[in-house]
């Protein structure tokens, strides 16, 4: 395993259940590059454990010769079509996101969106809205469990997520399995404030897990698909998923951006990782 000199980037990746395709996909696109990553195939060798598939040495290491250079030309035409294709979607969607937005509201009678504060490009920060799937008194009820129970905390202070969540309602769930939630999130591509594909948005207090690589997070913006979503989504550690977001951010184009869009729809309709 090579080491980078001290101006290369370092770029961890852990893949997760059979996302061979994802690396060879990246390996064959990163090669395309005038200033290619130091990368090959034996560098991603991989063993199995259980029904989660590993680097040899836990996370792999690929070293980047030099930063992207970025081609406003290009990024402001994936903006457009970025656009184009998400009025397509809504326009498509439309009859659905209303029947969902009526269920949400005849579950419990609180408000069919839900908006959050989130971090966007250069550090601005955004509403990012989803369908609610949590109950009114979600707050509440993660403060209660966090204060009595030990691994809850635990898991909440590692992923910023629970995999048995109390807050979550039965509608909530199937929503989150199916991704149905993110369809608001168009709005916030329409205001470009988000894309189509990009880095996970973050809230503000998990800048600190970003360390280095938060300055990589805030060179693109946040997107409703991105790496995370088609490797495992939260079968995907924490840091993991910091690593695919600061390589995304590091290598993107127009093709990258494509083979996830096309990956993406596999991963939600399997649900992949979702829950």
């Amino acid at each position: 395993m090579s080491y980078a000199s001290q101006n290369d980037e370092m770029i961890a990746i852990r893949m997760v259940s059979g996302h061979r395709s994802l690396k060879e996909a990246l390996a064959r696109k990163f090669r395309t590059h005038e200033r290619a990553p130091n990368l090959s195939l034996s560098h991603m060798a991989i063993t199995q454990r259980g029904n989660a598939v590993l680097a040899t040495r836990d996370l792999e290491t690929m070293t980047f010769s030099g930063p992207r250079t970025t081609d406003v030309n290009s990024d402001l035409a994936r903006d457009v079509v970025q656009k184009v294709i998400a009025c397509a979607i809504l326009l498509f969607l439309l009859p659905l996101m209303i029947a969902v937005a009526i269920a949400v509201r005849l579950q419990d009678g609180g408000p069919a969106l839900f908006k959050h504060r989130r971090i966007g490009f250069n550090g601005a920060a955004f509403r990012c809205w989803k369908f609610r799937t949590m109950r009114v008194d979600a707050e509440e009820r993660l403060a209660e469990l966090l204060s009595r129970d030990p691994e809850a905390r635990e898991e909440w202070a590692r992923d910023q997520k629970l995999k048995n969540d109390p807050r979550i309602t039965p509608l909530g769930h199937f929503l989150r399995k199916s991704s149905l939630d993110e369809l608001p999130q168009l709005i916030n591509l329409l205001r470009g404030e988000m894309n189509l594909v990009g880095p996970r948005p973050i809230v503000e207090n998990e800048i600190a897990r970003y360390g280095r690589r938060y300055r990589h997070y805030l060179a693109v913006k946040p997107g409703i698909t991105g790496l995370w979503q088609v490797s495992g989504r939260n079968q995907v550690e924490y840091r993991t998923r910091v690593a695919m977001d600061s390589l995304y951010a590091v290598r993107r184009s127009v093709g990258l951006d494509l083979w996830i869009i096309i990956n993406t729809v596999p991963a939600v309709l399997f649900s992949r990782g979702s829950y």
